[in-house]
């Protein structure tokens, strides 16, 4: 059973008393600074390997103490996430963000230092027996130091990022966050409206979705100046620092090629065919010709069963202790200790996250569980989160206590999964039947969205690098060409829909949407060979301890996964395609088609 449902942060930080704050500040400043004085003139890290392991220990120890901020920079970020209306909260996290970073800048001569160390003194530390525990972090470095300009272009460079990029972001967001529309005579937010895309009733949606497009609309030529902006800001810098292709950096820093990202973006959009079968037997399910653009999601049937947020706890424990028992001790832990906040309240933030800092510091997963079997699968995923932390806890030292983006989700989706399946076991027919069309929306969400996303992104950067500017409306054409390649006939691309990435996110954190896709399909492999043979959840959990250690490619190697090879993917879309085929069966025995 649940033991607390709200987050202890005094695992972290007694409070956030001004004093508190001002003396965590000033412990981190001599932390930092003691580095900096003996090894700002002491260069002898640069040529010796003995010199370079100390202070490569003392890096290490640093960021297992909390790095650069600490305790309370993370305590605090926390603390806010709990009332995001709280001025005082949101002035606290402001004003130690802008501590950090001068800190953080401060130090930073010593890794640009290090990764421009001349190519033989490079060869000589990676071939060093000292350094072998720093070795994949000493690679990664090597290859980015000749994408690095000099300490102080730098720091201009991280001092001015949120003028040159962020603050264009928060204007648009900003603008649209602030703007309502009436929906059956009742004033509703941007969100709001969102959320409103699958409401039963269709009259709801339709003046839900008018309004959205009537934002989006009013806004788009601000969104063009935003996103010209950023463009030639992500250009300017690539020219640079000598990146080939827009996507370049993101790859690197997420240990994946860009080879094996192209071969499964080629694979999935060239199997776009499953996504638009699916939409046409909703279509078909729900009695229209055409599902409206903004109906993509809505839903064949309301799976009407609560889960009390103690059966969630019960039912997600039991399975993942199914798969592993360390898995539910660790979940017990979570409860134990105050790391899971549950429930829904006035000014804390939506939706549901996992976060992890540094290696010595808590995980914390948020929740807004209301009952719905929704939360469960959500309980399960942020859980799956939570785990990979513990798994690399154990195994990796701090410079690899990270999980690359590439693979962030395949330990969510893995852990969800398996739990839906326990769901549907339990469900009736017409139940099971409403839970394949989630699991089907989720995964054409998922895997072809996302990876459409991706194709705009970049053709949207080849056009901006080709014209140097690129308006509104052929931004809204190139997004729609990709939309429609995936949702096919049987989805109208309805007017207004054209303008929808004036507000989606993902596109301003430039090419990351693959690793939803990735994710998934590398965790559907992962499930695949658990469920052939229970025992291979031992080399799952060595892929779950891997951290930062090596290039994806390298870690699933070690688990018979060889994701460099386009039939990997395409194994994973055939899978797709029999549980398309399964949600089809059902609702033909059923007579829904």
């Amino acid at each position: 059973m649940p033991n607390q449902t709200e987050w202890n942060l005094s695992l972290l930080v007694p409070d956030f008393s001004s004093e508190t704050v001002e003396r965590e500040k000033q412990a981190r400043t001599a932390v930092i600074q003691t580095f900096i004085q003996k090894w700002k003139s002491d260069t002898s890290y640069l040529t010796d390997v003995v010199k370079l392991r100390e202070a490569l220990d003392e890096v290490e120890a640093i960021l297992r103490t909390g790095g650069v901020g600490g305790d309370m920079s993370y305590a605090i970020g926390l603390y806010a996430v709990l009332d995001e209306a709280s001025a005082e909260r949101r002035g606290l996290s402001n004003n130690f963000d802008e501590f950090e970073r001068k800190l953080h800048n401060e130090w930073l001569f010593f890794f640009l230092n290090l990764s421009k160390v001349p190519v033989v003194q490079q060869e000589i530390f990676l071939a060093a027996p000292e350094l072998e525990k720093y070795h994949t972090y000493l690679v990664d470095s090597f290859e980015e130091g000749s994408h690095l300009l000099t300490e102080l272009e730098e720091k201009l460079d991280s001092l001015k990022s949120g003028v040159s990029y962020r603050k264009w972001e928060d204007m648009t967001s900003g603008l649209i966050s602030a703007e309502t529309r009436m929906v059956a005579g009742v004033e509703k937010t941007f969100e709001e409206l969102l959320s409103l895309m699958s409401d039963p009733n269709k009259e709801i949606r339709d003046e839900a979705a008018a309004g959205i497009h009537s934002i989006t609309h009013q806004y788009r030529k601000v969104a063009e100046n935003e996103i010209n902006a950023i463009l030639e800001n992500k250009k300017i810098e690539d020219d640079l620092r000598g990146w080939e292709y827009p996507e370049s950096h993101r790859l690197f820093s997420d240990g994946i090629s860009k080879e094996v990202v192209d071969a499964m973006t080629e694979v999935v959009a060239g199997a776009n065919s499953v996504a638009q079968e699916y939409y046409a037997l909703k279509a078909q399910v729900l009695g229209v010709k055409k599902l409206a653009y903004h109906e993509r999601g809505l839903s064949v049937a309301e799976v009407e069963k609560e889960y009390l947020y103690e059966d969630a706890f019960a039912l997600v424990k039991k399975v993942v202790g199914q798969l592993d028992p360390e898995f539910a001790e660790i979940f017990e832990g979570f409860s134990t200790n105050g790391q899971i906040d549950v429930f829904p309240r006035k000014g804390k933030r939506g939706g549901a996250a996992c976060w992890h800092n540094d290696i010595a510091q808590p995980t914390y997963i948020l929740l807004n569980h209301t009952n719905k079997i929704g939360d469960v699968t959500t309980l399960a995923h942020e859980l799956g989160h939570g785990i990979n932390n513990e798994m690399m806890r154990q195994k990796q030292h701090a410079l690899y206590f990270s999980t690359p983006i590439s693979t962030a989700e395949v330990a969510s989706t893995f852990m969800e999964d398996f739990v839906l399946r326990e769901i549907m076991q339990e469900a009736t027919q017409e139940e099971r039947l409403a839970l394949l069309f989630e699991k089907m929306d989720d995964v054409v969400s998922t895997i072809f969205r996302q990876v459409a996303c991706y194709r705009f992104e970049q053709s949207l950067h080849a056009a901006f690098r080709t014209k140097g500017y690129v308006s509104a409306e052929e931004i809204g054409q190139l997004f729609q060409a990709q939309m429609a390649a995936y949702m096919g006939d049987a989805v109208e691309q309805s007017e207004g829909a054209e303008n929808w990435w004036v507000y989606w996110s993902h596109i301003r954190s430039f090419f990351y949407v693959y690793s939803y896709a990735s994710g998934l399909l590398i965790s559907m492999a992962l499930q695949a060979k658990t469920r052939e043979n229970p025992a291979f959840i031992a080399q799952v959990k060595e892929f779950l301890s891997a951290g930062c250690s090596a290039r994806a490619e390298e870690v699933f190697k070690k688990a018979g996964i060889d994701i460099t090879q386009r039939s990997f993917w395409e194994s994973g879309i055939a899978e797709l395609r029999e549980l398309l085929e399964e949600t089809r069966e059902l609702s033909r025995q059923l007579g829904k088609i």
